[in-house]
């Protein structure tokens, strides 16, 4: 019976567990947005994992600064027993004493920097999702000083477990060294108290002395590493043009304010590390000096002015590696504020309502941005709306403010004024994820990620099946293009894109965009890198997302796109000058070409009238039978006589 009543209910949890399975796999995006929309704070994580961790290497370094008292201990017991007793028994017994304590001294020490590398290594795991995830939420353009924080993670990282993260635990044990030398003698005490003090003094003149001038070489050295990064991008324009003595002489004018900044800070400390050096060993050679002297007074034996000695070295040892290892905490320390602040933006992102998927509805009421730190708004009064389904081609000079409206419609940056709404829920309304699972994207700088075909257009999602790969790269017809590849869909792309062309590479992200049937798509210059069949494949594209109900906008330059598109925007200085319907931009863009052949036509009238004068009679006959071309004809005439 209990066999039976087992199996029944390993068939239920089994059938419980298909049941969870298929309602996971009928709703891929629920277990990905549940867990997105409830995270748990990461700081709050990390703090508790810290304290009793931290908590732990204190009690480690507590005993291991008790244990370093072994070794004067020692000297003290072989000078004062040993020597005077000559006992070999003593002398056994006291190193086989003095060597257990020192393999205890060991193990702590290798404990405790165990413990705190673990520690590093969940910091970083903890927190460098959440600091990479605001890097990627609050960066308004592609730039290298938005790394900023995560190269703060590392350096916090690289500090837990480094040696000086230690000194943070023996510094505030140096009070046992002083109590110890305070027991063999007042006077010894205070003169290694006294040292002590001057040691930290020595300290805070390091910090003011040092921390103007390396501020200084790190401002120039961050702007001499983006300017080395600008031209590691722009190597094949640096190379084909002949730029390399001037982009390296570029390049050195930042370099160079650096290293002299830095060369003035080394030398100031390299001058007062020296003066900590010598105020320690010049304490140790005061503590023997009085040590002698009170031991031929017969106040402190032999064995005792050493021990003093040595104790009250490993007192001051701290504070001086701690002058050395000063800027490198004040480093770390405003690189734990920068990652601390990345978290808590990110923590300003509420979690929203999930809404069904939208239709596609787009309005634009009166947008307005001003760029931060700037007076000169980019747009100004943009308004348009758009029905499911329908199109709009937004034109104009460059500088109007084009992409700058296209990242404000796909939520990468929020307007100073005015609403974007989707199917009636303003962008900053929606769930983050949620949106931009209903909406395609092409920036005009198309970049891609480092990996497969699949995974760049599929998002780089592992939660849908791969029929939603292929139906996207169908949909935009580069799928013939991915499978004349040796690799296929498997293709791995390096940084640059390699091995793929400009024009594959637009066609790649272009299939991206309508990746998994979105409601919204925004394009922003898809055909800057295109040929004649990369257009025709665009426009087909345009056409099947206008059949299957897809809002499309699209940023272009060129006049192809336009016979496609329903409405029209034209933007001038980030204002709206005009807007029209398909049916009054189109003729009026089939107009164009016959204007054309007739300005061309009058202009080859004019110059055959101009130089050939026989001929200037039998245009004058002309002239009377198209009387739109009289003046023309009585220009060339005067100016050939």
């Amino acid at each position: 019976m209990n066999g039976r009543a087992s199996s029944v209910s390993n068939c239920e949890d089994t059938s419980k567990s298909v049941q969870t399975a298929e309602s996971s796999a009928s709703d891929p995006r629920a277990t990905n947005l549940a867990d997105i929309r409830n995270p748990p704070d990461p700081l709050s994580t990390w703090r508790s994992r810290a304290r009793p961790t931290l908590t732990a290497v204190a009690v480690f370094s507590t005993f291991v600064n008790l244990m370093m008292l072994t070794m004067p201990v020692y000297l003290f017991q072989l000078s004062d027993r040993v020597l005077t007793s000559r006992s070999l028994d003593t002398l056994l017994m006291l190193t086989i004493v003095a060597l257990g304590f020192i393999g205890a001294l060991s193990l702590l020490d290798i404990v405790r920097r165990q413990v705190l590398g673990r520690l590093a290594t969940s910091f970083e795991t903890i927190l460098g999702g959440p600091v990479l995830a605001s890097i990627v939420t609050s960066a308004k353009v592609a730039d290298s000083a938005n790394m900023q924080s995560l190269r703060s993670l590392h350096h916090v990282k690289s500090f837990i477990a480094s040696p000086v993260m230690l000194l943070l635990f023996d510094v505030p044990l140096a009070p046992i060294y002083f109590g110890a030398v305070f027991l063999i003698h007042p006077a010894l005490g205070f003169i290694s108290l006294v040292s002590g003090l001057v040691l930290i003094a020595i300290a805070i003149a390091n910090q003011k002395a040092t921390s103007g001038p390396l501020g200084t070489a790190n401002l120039h050295t961050s702007k001499a590493d983006a300017q080395a990064e600008a031209l590691a991008r722009n190597s094949q324009v640096i190379n084909a043009m002949g730029m390399l003595n001037e982009s390296i002489l570029h390049w050195g004018n930042d370099q160079a304010r650096g290293l002299i900044f830095h060369g003035g800070a080394l030398d100031r400390s390299f001058w007062i590390s020296g003066a900590s050096k010598f105020a320690r060993l010049f304490t140790q050679i005061v503590m023997l000096a009085a040590g002698a002297y009170l031991a031929l007074h017969g106040r402190v034996t032999g064995g005792m002015m050493i021990a003093a000695s040595i104790i009250a070295g490993r007192a001051l040892q701290p504070f001086e590696i701690m002058i050395e290892g000063w800027r490198n905490l004040v480093q770390t320390r405003a690189a734990y504020a920068r990652v601390c602040t990345a978290v808590d933006s990110l923590k300003q992102e509420r979690a929203h309502l999930l809404l069904p998927k939208p239709t596609g509805r787009l309005s634009v009421e009166r947008l307005l941005y001003f760029p931060p730190g700037t007076k000169e708004a980019v747009l100004n009064g943009v308004t348009f709306e758009l029905e499911p389904g329908q199109s709009l081609a937004i034109v104009g000079p460059s500088g109007s403010g084009k992409s700058t409206l296209a990242r404000v419609l796909v939520g990468c940056l929020y307007p100073t004024a005015g609403k974007v709404r989707l199917d009636g829920t303003e962008l900053r309304n929606w769930d983050r994820r949620q949106f931009g699972e209903f909406t395609g994207y092409l920036p005009q700088e198309v970049e891609l990620f480092p990996g497969t075909i699949k995974d760049n257009i599929c998002r780089m999602r592992s939660d849908l099946p791969d029929a939603k790969t292929y139906q996207a790269a169908v949909f935009t017809e580069v799928h013939d293009i991915i499978c004349q590849l040796p690799n296929g869909y498997e293709t791995v792309m390096e940084r640059s894109g390699a091995p793929l062309s400009g024009g594959q590479k637009q066609r790649i992200a272009l299939a991206r965009a309508f990746f998994a049937d979105p409601a919204l798509v925004v394009l922003d210059e898809p055909n800057s890198n295109l040929d004649s069949a990369g257009e025709q494949a665009l426009t087909n594209t345009l056409l099947r997302a206008k059949e299957k109900g897809v809002t499309v906008i699209v940023i272009t330059q060129r006049p192809a796109v336009l016979n496609v598109m329903d409405k029209l925007l034209v933007l001038r200085n980030g204002r709206w000058k005009h807007s029209a319907r398909r049916q009054k931009f189109s003729s009026v863009w089939r107009a164009l070409p016959t204007l054309a052949s007739l300005r061309q036509a009058v202009r080859g009238i004019w110059l055959r009238t101009s130089h050939e004068r026989w001929r200037v009679r039998p245009a004058r006959k002309k002239q009377r039978n198209d009387p739109g071309l009289s003046r023309y004809s009585s220009m060339a005439s005067r100016r050939a006589t």
